[in-house]
């Protein structure tokens, strides 16, 4: 009659070991910290840590412990004044060959961290930080690749020696080619067939006009977006910004929040600078003599690589970054490392037309970066770029190759910073800054303080009045409550869950919701008792009874919760998630794991007459 199977008592074990094991990283506070991280040209050793430390006990600041941490170096302050501190001191001092960024170290022991146990990811209303929305100028990265498309004109009547007059662009999607001479116009229209097969050609007399397909201008504009929130996480990561947000919203917008991160000028620097990534062939000749000389051949311009040692490069690039799809570390057939890199089809045959003629001739790869920067003059913001530009490798072509190759003769670390330039890319448009606000930390910890209090208070009101006004029963609710916040805590440690502000009303609506469930379920068993029903018949039908009536009004709710978390932004999607976890975790804990209780106190009572409700 009052049964339960003995597999489910197993699972519900098994769920509460898993629950408290993946729930217990959260009681361990993170220490506010400094990373600092070694761009090009830095090293991260004893000889800094020494040097650093030394610099932050002559200013006062006395650190918890500065140690080496992956490929940075964590100082952890005791308190966030000392953080904010040792930030002056160390941005001061590392130099320019070092990136300093605010940051939150971990406290969870070694042995839960290899179990994959971590806390909770806390959204910027509760570590404070910044937050900045971005407006994507898609109409200016369709310009910009028409300006490419343009000049793979341009180069495919090169390459198949027709003559033209002009190459431009006409109206929103045509690219019109002028030729010398109309007999080559059918010529003409072959060879650009087969380089741009997906666009639409017509002639007319010399004119070729070369469209291009709507599908294709749509994925250009939503290429944009893809491409620059690639390239912003790459930028973000490298400056070490402890679990940062970057998202779509909406058509057109990025959204940037950077927990932990105060110096609103120096994040907007880094998301802001554009890079590009080109490919170019190396000028025969003494490039020292011609910076001595100030001789430079008239087909050539003068580079430097990351030591400073000038490099003569062709002006004319083979290909771009723009042109780039994939590039990752790899080994070539010695076993050294390797970066592979993977072209589109236009990047993959202008890149087989070149090496084919350029074996065993070198070929570099050029970084250039367009920094903003921002000046006050007379009281007016005055907006400039700086331009930096560097060889980040040069490789000898060992044999001709197209769309997929290696750049081989690299340092491992060197092969694996090669590869994040490659991938990193460059910001397909344009962005303008249309929203942007700080959230202090001080402000940051008052809202988890008085999160958590409001979810405690709701919580500990909740199971005084159940255990008075339902006695027994009202105790079971109050353990199925436990585990079902207990639930909710893994679940969003284990998957990486950014748990906000409202994120806190959602945990305290689904401590709600349970409490309803187990208020079917109690008022029903009562209601059996009422009509003369034994207590352990009554029992079992009560739960038999609610379980339909709980699946459909949590449906409703589930419902409701998809739709947040769908259309909303920000702060809706933090409160849908957590609801969406707690009406899964309140339904397992209501029908399941009080039913189990129940079963385990009154099943063996051979005499039952009367049930503590």
């Amino acid at each position: 009659m009052l049964e339960f199977p003995r597999w489910k008592y197993f699972l519900i074990l098994i769920v509460l070991a898993v629950s408290a094991l993946y729930a217990l990283p959260n009681i361990y506070q993170k220490d506010p910290s400094v990373q600092i991280t070694a761009n090009r040209g830095g090293q991260i050793d004893d000889a800094l840590k020494q040097r650093l430390s030394a610099d932050l006990t002559a200013a006062g600041v006395t650190p918890k412990a500065v140690e080496k941490e992956g490929e940075s170096l964590i100082v952890r302050l005791p308190s966030l004044e000392a953080q904010s501190r040792a930030n002056e001191v160390l941005r001061e001092k590392a130099g320019e060959n070092y990136t300093v960024a605010l940051n939150l170290a971990s406290t969870v022991p070694d042995w839960l961290s290899n179990l994959g146990g971590k806390p909770m990811v806390l959204g910027l209303d509760l570590v404070g930080g910044v937050h900045f929305a971005l407006q994507v100028d898609q109409k200016a990265a369709v310009d910009k690749r028409f300006e490419a498309f343009t000049e793979d004109v341009r180069t495919t009547l090169r390459d198949n020696r027709i003559a033209y007059r002009s190459v431009e662009r006409r109206g929103e999607s045509d690219i019109v080619a002028t030729l010398s001479n109309a007999a080559d116009a059918d010529k003409a229209r072959a060879a650009l067939a087969k380089a741009q097969p997906t666009f639409t050609y017509s002639v007319s007399g010399e004119r070729i006009s070369a469209s291009v397909p709507a599908t294709e201008m749509s994925q250009i504009a939503s290429g944009a977006i893809e491409q620059n929130l690639t390239t912003l996480r790459n930028r973000v990561n490298e400056l070490g910004v402890a679990e940062p947000i970057i998202q779509r919203q909406g058509e057109d917008r990025i959204v940037v929040e950077l927990p932990g991160v105060q110096d609103t000028a120096e994040a907007k620097r880094m998301i802001g600078a554009t890079a590009t990534l080109e490919y170019r062939a190396v000028v025969d000749g003494n490039a020292q003599d011609a910076v001595d000389t100030g001789r430079i051949p008239p087909e050539a311009k003068l580079y430097r690589d990351r030591a400073g040692r000038p490099v003569l490069l062709n002006k004319r690039t083979i290909v771009t970054g723009d042109q780039m799809v994939a590039a990752s570390v790899a080994t070539d057939q010695n076993g050294l490392p390797a970066v592979s890199v993977t072209l589109n089809s236009v990047g993959g045959q202008r890149m087989f037309d070149f090496t084919s003629a350029n074996v065993n001739k070198p070929m570099a790869v050029v970084y250039t970066e367009r920094i903003p920067q921002v000046t006050v003059v007379n009281g007016e913001e005055q907006r400039s770029f700086r331009v930096k530009e560097e060889v980040i490798s040069v490789a000898n072509i060992n044999g001709v190759f197209g769309k997929n190759f290696q750049t081989t003769g690299l340092e491992k670390t060197e092969a694996d910073n090669l590869a994040k330039l490659l991938r990193a890319g460059s910001l397909a448009a344009p962005m303008d800054f249309v929203e942007e606000y700080v959230i202090g930390p001080s402000l940051g910890a008052e809202n988890v303080e008085r999160g958590v209090k409001a979810v405690v208070f709701s919580f500990v009101f909740t199971l005084v009045f159940f255990t008075v006004y339902y006695r027994m029963f009202g105790a079971i609710t109050s353990v199925a409550l436990l585990f079902n916040l207990l639930i909710v805590v893994a679940v969003m440690s284990m998957f990486g869950a950014t748990m906000t502000l409202p994120g806190f009303a959602g945990l305290a609506l689904s401590v709600g919701l349970s409490v309803d469930a187990n208020v079917l379920i109690n008022e029903r068993i009562r209601e059996e008792l009422r009509l003369g029903m034994p207590p352990k018949k009554a029992i079992a039908e009560g739960y038999e009874r609610a379980s339909g009536t709980i699946l459909d009004a949590n449906l409703t709710g589930l419902i409701v919760g998809v739709a947040l978390y769908a259309f909303g932004t920000g702060p809706l999607k933090g409160f849908a998630l957590t609801m969406i976890i707690g009406i899964f975790a309140s339904m397992f804990t209501a029908i399941t794991v009080s039913r189990a209780l129940a079963t385990l106190i009154y099943a063996k009572r051979k005499k039952l007459t009367s049930v503590a409700i």
